[in-house]
């Protein structure tokens, strides 16, 4: 039974928002290396950009590892 943020442990939360964390700043990554976010010298860079997505898969594993965590400790 999933019971929400209520009812995740502690440790799981901070793994989930960790994931969370880590997708935004591949996304933020990412455009600026597109050149779509200015002011920054990552800006226009091409090389940020794959940098950005390999954080937004990175930020996908540690989320669904918090949210996996979290089934298994509530199925026990």
């Amino acid at each position: 039974m999933v019971r929400g943020v209520a009812g995740m442990k502690k440790k799981n939360l901070w793994v989930v928002a960790g994931g969370i964390l880590v997708m935004l700043v591949g996304v933020v990554w990412f455009f600026q290396g597109l050149g779509a976010l200015k002011g920054s010298p990552m800006t226009g860079e091409i090389f940020w950009s794959y940098i950005g997505v390999v954080a937004f898969i990175l930020g996908i594993a540690v989320l669904l590892r918090g949210l996996v965590g979290t089934r298994r400790a509530d199925s026990r």
